[in-house]
């Protein structure tokens, strides 16, 4: 009797041990809903949901490694960037994955002719009605609203995939990410109607010396009303000359129905760059995304981007790329623009990290290429924007604890702009507008920026914000974000936030491009390791201001790095690399 009770008792065991099969479904990603949206019921079944299904790449680490001995210009790989086809072999998923895959979405009636890949296969897109995808998910998708917004997306907070296929997909959005993909031009910021003609008062005329270290001197004007001619005096390239060379290009993202008129570009080189007079820039469709040129449709984010970008660094080719999975398709290119400038941004928590990681790792694609990539750092300093203890706060952790935690940006991975505003300059600090800075919950301090960010944390009293941060810093640079003057919908108005630093700062990358092409070098690329390796070199050091959020102060501007970075001094002596 004993003997029969083991065996039955070892055959049980055996049986709860084998491995499942093919068809059984494993949890593959859960996750809390983010603070401030709530679930409003269910979609119509019919309703289509574009997936994209991230193939894993085994090789990455390799095109990791390339990306920082070409961007480190201490190494002797410096500027040896890689090619299209290059990139693609580093990142392309197993064959195994491919079948695999292949097999799952065939066994719902979903064949090639069906699916959208990416350049390297290693990302699939397929739209489907909501009704199949839950079926394929093992999941149940709810319209969730964002109630500060208004904004709806369809979302699950959880899904699974049979257990043989986890190993051959990263991951599946969307389903739980409920990024918005925000502006970050900030919303308190009002766009001000100024006059055609500039009206300078006594105290606006002559000179301000903006930096007592190098002795640059600019319009006082510019303490009031921001322009391409300040922008020049500011950072140091009056007189310089770029070349109409067809190897330089910028780049410019337009999403949310922001389009970037014509009319008022050539009315913003009449008023500030009359060279530039009749140029234009390439506008290139994404998933059909339009560009309308009604004048009443000119998008504020759109013109401010295109006109201090191109008006900067005219007259290297411009295109602006509208809507849509933008990263496919610059991917795709053969000769993608050297210089890409975006002000929109999530905040961190609202993107799964395992999302995170792999647009990152689509971001190094482009830096291995020699593509230099900038974003906004965004206009809520930590999190919220908001310094008042007193005031209920948006920082909250998105963990289930719903404890007080700092809300990065991402991207920050990239090369990351922050705002400052005056002469001489100051970190952005105005009413609840604050440059975005602070650390991920994601990502790693990277090697590059060790010695800079750990000196800041040594300085800082011990215990100061003790859990509400991780460090890996951002953002890497910042320039002047407040009161640009732009032309929109045939007037000139003033407007501001780090939607402005980043277009202007890469205008001025695509000038030292420009400055290296001439010297017989490559581009940039990826800028971060060379920015740190500086050490402060070429950068107008920011000690005044902070940058307020979720009920603090935030961090405090400083000698030599801090979350609110100086801006790149353009130099003879820093074109070198």
């Amino acid at each position: 009797m004993r003997v029969f009770v083991a065996f039955i008792a070892f055959a049980a065991s055996f049986a709860l041990a084998a491995p499942p099969t093919e068809s059984a479904y494993k949890t593959k990603e859960e996750v809390y809903s983010p603070h401030g949206w709530i679930k409003q019921g269910k979609p119509s079944p019919d309703h289509f949901i574009s997936l994209r299904i991230g193939l894993p790449q085994p090789n990455f680490p390799s095109l990791e490694k390339h990306l920082y001995e070409v961007s480190d210009p201490e190494h002797e790989h410096y500027g040896q960037y890689l090619s299209k086809e290059e990139v693609e072999a580093l990142v392309a998923p197993h064959a195994e994955s491919l079948d695999s895959i292949n097999e799952w979405l065939n066994s719902f009636g979903i064949y090639e002719t069906d699916l959208t890949r990416s350049p390297a296969k290693d990302w699939i897109m397929v739209a489907l009605p909501v009704s199949l995808v839950e079926e394929m998910l093992d999941t149940t998708y709810y319209v969730w609203e964002h109630v500060a917004s208004g904004d709806r997306l369809v979302r699950t907070t959880s899904y699974r995939l049979p257990a043989h296929l986890h190993g051959h997909i990263e991951m599946i959005q969307p389903t739980t990410m409920f990024g918005r993909f925000k502006t970050q031009r900030s919303t308190i910021f009002n766009i001000e109607e100024v006059p055609t003609k500039l009206l300078k008062s006594a105290s606006e005329v002559g000179t301000i010396v903006a930096d007592k270290a190098t002795n640059v001197v600019v319009d006082a004007s510019c303490n009031t009303t921001i322009t391409i001619s300040c922008l020049q005096q500011l950072y140091n390239a009056v007189g310089y000359i770029p070349s109409n060379n067809k190897r330089n290009s910028i780049g410019i993202t337009g999403y949310l129905e922001q389009f970037a008129n014509i009319q008022d570009l050539q009315s913003f080189f009449a008023d500030q760059r009359p060279d530039a007079l009749n140029s234009s820039f390439t506008f290139l469709s994404v998933k059909d995304g339009l560009n309308s040129q009604n004048l009443s449709d000119a998008g504020a984010e759109a013109n401010l981007d295109v006109q201090f970008a191109f008006g900067i660094s005219h007259p290297i080719p411009l295109s602006v790329r509208p809507y849509g999975d933008w990263l496919d398709f610059v991917l795709g290119l053969k000769n993608p623009p050297l210089t890409i400038s975006t002000s929109y941004g999530d905040d961190e928590q609202t993107v799964p990290e395992s999302f995170a990681r792999r647009v990152c790792a689509d971001l190094a694609q482009l830096g291995a290429r020699g593509v230099s990539v900038m974003f906004s750092s965004g206009d809520s300093g930590v999190g919220d924007g908001v310094s008042d203890p007193t005031r209920p706060t948006e920082c909250i952790s998105n963990d289930g604890k719903n404890t007080t935690k700092f809300l990065p940006a991402f991207p920050a991975s990239v090369t990351t702009v922050g705002g400052t505003t005056h002469i001489p300059e100051v970190a952005v600090a105005r009413g609840t507008f604050f440059s975005g800075g602070g650390f991920s919950e994601y990502f790693p301090r990277p090697l590059y920026q060790e010695k800079a960010v750990k000196a800041y944390l040594n300085a800082l009293p011990k215990g100061t914000y003790k859990g509400l941060f991780n460090p890996y810093a951002y953002p890497d640079v910042s320039a002047q974000s407040d009161r640009y003057r732009i032309f929109l919908s045939g007037s000139p108005v003033l407007i501001g936030g780090t939607s402005a630093s980043s277009p202007a700062f890469t205008g001025f990358v695509a000038l030292l491009n420009d400055a290296r092409f001439k010297a017989g070098l490559g581009p940039l690329g990826f800028l971060n390791p060379l920015l740190y390796a500086l050490n402060g070199a070429g950068f107008n050091d920011i000690t005044i201001g902070n940058n307020a959020g979720c009920g603090t102060i935030g961090f405090n501007a400083t000698k030599g790095w801090d979350p609110g970075k100086p801006f790149l001094y353009v130099k003879d002596s820093e074109i070198r690399y």
